[in-house]
């Protein structure tokens, strides 16, 4: 990221950001949760991405550098906590589950931002309470910092259907098989099976906020059918591809 703004203040406020708009990389000194809904997020930092449909929302600490881009027309919500009030102990960026009342209390919490009543300030403490509650969800795509894991890494985010073995792509970056394999452990912290399932997670839910048909997304992201597309989907998400659309 070149160029960095830094803006002390975590705003609280709502507005929407076009299909493929983005926000420039900059960091706060308060903690911001930053919630989509509608579309999918994702935020990028030098650690990696991280995204979210509608039913999440992304956790970011103060003094993190990240860039937050728009999949589909995303209605965003931003709720900043001042950097001594971390209900969540969390210090590096962390995708959240929302649940349908913490949904209405960002949305609330966020459609007056200069209110400062003690109704508000009680709102506050239950979306804080709720926060804490958030099931934590593994929906990350983790950068790697050696040569040869980033080739590999960029032929399967340039193309997730790419169906290659772990020991073809090595060939292919100028690795083996077994120093990639501990490579994606080390430096990623998972296996790639479980990083291909991300990589492709990820680029499916940029396409069904574009519209693509399911069929298509499946096919264009490596699955073998639209069933085992939809499987892996409903297991992550907790919904359909779909439905994923529909969603309020």
């Amino acid at each position: 990221m070149s160029t960095i703004r830094h803006m002390p203040q975590a705003p609280t406020r709502a507005r929407t950001l076009a299909a493929g708009e983005h926000i420039d990389a900059h960091c706060h000194d308060d903690h911001q949760i930053i919630y989509a809904g509608s579309g999918v997020l994702s935020v990028t930092t030098d650690a990696g991405t991280w995204f979210a449909p509608g039913t999440r929302a992304i956790w970011v600490p103060a003094g993190t550098v990240h860039a937050p881009r728009a999949h589909g027309h995303l209605e965003l919500h931003l709720v900043g906590l001042p950097a001594d009030d971390n209900p969540l102990g969390l210090d590096a960026p962390t995708v959240l589950a929302v649940s349908p009342l913490l949904r209405e209390l960002i949305l609330a919490y966020t459609r007056a931002p200069d209110d400062t009543g003690a109704e508000r300030r009680r709102l506050l403490a239950v979306l804080r309470d709720q926060l804490r509650a958030s099931p934590r969800q593994p929906l990350r795509l983790p950068a790697p910092a050696d040569p040869r894991l980033t080739a590999v890494c960029a032929i399967l985010r340039d193309d997730p259907a790419d169906p290659r073995t772990l020991a073809a792509l090595g060939a292919a970056a100028g690795a083996g098989e077994r120093t990639l394999s501990r490579l994606f452990r080390s430096e990623l912290g998972m296996t790639f099976p479980q990083w291909r399932t991300q990589a492709r997670l990820y680029h499916a839910l940029r396409m069904l906020a574009d519209d693509v048909p399911v069929t298509a997304v499946a096919h264009r992201c490596g699955w073998s059918s639209p069933s085992a597309f939809i499987d892996v989907f409903r297991r992550s998400f907790g919904y359909t591809p779909g439905a994923h659309n529909r969603r309020p």
